[in-house]
């Protein structure tokens, strides 16, 4: 038998089942051969990629269906037995849904949002097997206000239903006190100091650095107190934006003491007068009358006796509680659209500097299928932001006037958190109604622009840029020279035609002159309780305050329970791990420089998050302590 027969005996018999494959395979040298080899490793790897698919989409199934019925059984609705005590841990207070539970099955420990918080305290308040509630703040936010105010709102509003509220502080910092002092009793560790000292802000001013490493900042803006770009071009403050500082300080403190007297039925001297002395040593504070009693958290159930031998429900369980007062089914219904964080064009994401930023892209689409809904009865913008570029915020304002305009029997009313400043102010024009807590910060009607030259920098470090241009102003955003007076009158004519247009869009939304709301803007920062006295706010409160003037204006009546529609409704799982991932690197970032983070939206240039050359109106402050 040739070789040739061979190979021809293995063409037609098949490779895989030739008694003579070993033979074939050992002469190797013909072409048919060669090709059965090929044909036998192609089966081969086929057969490996199957065998990995198999295992990875088995892998899967097991893995989801793990998340699955994790779900289900931590996640579930829990029980609650009688008598029981709800625990709330209250630390740093975030916008976000309540009952939006599948961000806890990407780990990391969940601390409730401003939402659940009230939202267990509603509940809480006509479940009959709450008994008491056991508030434990630790580690508020030192930055602002305003969600604090609305949780303190609602323990005063759990209060009418005359079941015992506790606070237990193992720190006592101005806001934990704050947050406690609306409770019926004040308990503090026996260790712990109470940290009541007064507020103090803090401007970082980096002129003097610029200036040692070679860059100039050619920063401009409209209005005297628009104190954004201040920290670049100012060493100290300036005479008006001392004047906003010390007014907001004076205003945050005054609402600080108010609240303190009332919780502790004293006089707001004595709360003033107290506070110059402190901080308290934990005895200190209890002979002063501002603590009721030292203990440990295990001992809190010896010293409220209607809470003896307390069943606690921690607050993270009971947000999967049902409401008792859930709105029935056909009820009416009120579309929520959240803007949270720095306002950009695109989409929502998150920044490492900024934190969570609101993409006016993501808006639009929010309020187009809100106002497509024909559902909906009215529409509550919730807004914590600082503002941020002109140009999103120009849109998302168009978008909420459209919606008015089509909708005119739909109220549309804007709920301030902590920040509605600048480009956030600027988005609730469209409203009929703005409802902001005392201590919001709000206004900041102005803007800024320009660029930190860095040509000085450069040169320092041994380099040398250059351009080519064609066009007068192609260089006008060079990273490397100032502006000349060509570029520089361009960019003020943009600045002062925008800033024209938002003082007129405040007036015709506010129903006043360009020239009052002129004599009010000049960029200037106001706490909500301020606001509302110029003219800008229309009523104090929090987002429950806001639903209410939504109904009131849909003419909804107030006993009657209506439907929160929220926009977008429901996050996707990898959404959901996005954010998780964004916030745990935030964390780290804190983590390994507690320090550095504090300053950062303050002291660091918006260039990575905004478009070249965009005017900005953004509220860069710090925090009040």
């Amino acid at each position: 038998m040739s070789t040739v027969g061979l190979g021809g005996r293995l063409r037609t018999s098949g490779c895989h089942n030739s008694p003579f494959r070993s033979v074939n395979c050992l002469i190797g040298a013909q072409p048919e051969a060669q090709a059965c080899k090929r044909k036998e490793s192609a089966v081969a790897i086929r057969r490996g990629v199957r065998l990995v698919l198999l295992l990875i989409l088995g892998a899967s199934v097991i893995s989801m269906t793990g998340v699955v019925a994790t779900y289900f059984l931590m996640y579930g609705e829990p029980s609650v037995p009688d008598h029981a005590t709800l625990v709330l841990r209250i630390g740093d207070l975030t916008e976000g849904l309540a009952g939006d539970r599948l961000r806890d099955l990407v780990g990391g420990t969940r601390t409730l949002t401003l939402q659940e918080v009230i939202e267990d305290l509603k509940k809480a308040k006509s479940d009959p097997r709450i008994t008491s509630v056991l508030i434990m703040p630790n580690g508020v936010p030192d930055a602002y206000w305003a969600k604090v105010q609305e949780v303190r709102d609602a323990i005063l509003d759990f209060r009418t239903s005359r079941k015992p509220t506790v606070a237990y502080l193992e720190y006592g910092g101005e806001r934990e006190y704050y947050l406690a002092t609306a409770c019926d009793r004040v308990f503090l560790m026996p260790n712990s100091p109470l940290d009541l000292t007064g507020l103090a802000s803090y401007e970082v001013f980096l002129r003097g650095t610029l200036d040692k490493i070679g860059a100039y900042p050619d920063l401009h803006h409209i209005g005297n107190y628009k104190t954004a770009s201040n920290q670049f071009t100012e060493t100290t403050f300036t005479p008006a934006h001392r004047e906003m500082a010390e007014s907001l300080n004076h205003d945050l403190f005054d609402q600080h003491v108010r609240g303190i007297a009332e919780g502790r039925k004293k006089t707001e001297a004595e709360v003033r007068k107290l506070i110059d002395d402190g901080p308290f040593l934990p005895e200190a504070a209890r002979a002063a009358g501002l603590v009721d009693a030292l203990a440990y958290e295990d001992q809190i159930d010896d010293l409220v006796p209607e809470a003896n031998e307390m069943a606690l429900v921690e607050g993270d369980r009971y947000v999967r509680v049902g409401a008792p007062g859930r709105p029935e089914r056909g009820a009416p219904r009120v579309g929520v659209i959240s803007i949270d964080g720095t306002i950009a064009s695109g989409r929502n994401g998150f920044d490492p500097v900024y934190g969570g930023i609101t993409g006016s892209d993501s808006v639009v689409e929010q309020i187009r299928e809100a106002r497509a809904d024909s559902s909906l009865r009215a529409i509550v913008i919730r807004i914590d932001s600082p503002g941020g570029s002109t140009i999103a915020s120009d849109v998302i304002w168009r978008e909420l006037l459209v919606t008015g305009r089509q909708k005119p029997d739909r109220p549309i009313v804007v709920s301030m958190s902590d920040l509605a400043a600048s480009g956030g102010y600027y988005i609730a024009t469209p409203a009929q109604a703005i409802v902001a807590q005392p201590g919001t910060l709000t206004g900041s009607i102005g803007i800024f622009g320009g660029k930190i030259a860095i040509g000085g920098t450069y040169r320092k470090l041994g380099m040398n840029i250059e351009a080519v241009r064609s066009g007068r102003n192609a260089e006008m955003n060079s990273p490397v020279r100032p502006f000349n007076d060509s570029e520089r009158a361009k960019l003020e004519e943009q600045l002062r035609a925008f800033y024209d247009q938002f003082v007129q869009k405040v007036a015709t939304s506010r129903g006043m002159s360009p020239e009052e709301v002129d004599a009010l803007a000049q960029g200037r920062v106001w706490t909500g309780r301020q606001a509302k006295e110029v003219g800008l706010v229309d009523e104090l409160g929090g987002f429950e305050t806001a639903v209410k003037v939504a109904k009131r204006r849909a003419k909804i009546a107030d006993t009657t329970e209506v439907e929160l529609v929220h926009y977008p409704a429901h996050r996707g799982v990898l959404e959901l791990l996005m954010e998780q991932v964004g916030r745990s690197g935030h964390a780290w970032l804190a983590s390994f420089a507690p320090n550095l983070l504090e300053g950062m939206p303050s002291a660091a240039f918006p260039t990575h998050v905004f478009r070249r050359g965009e005017a900005l109106a953004l509220l860069p402050l710090p925090g009040l302590r």
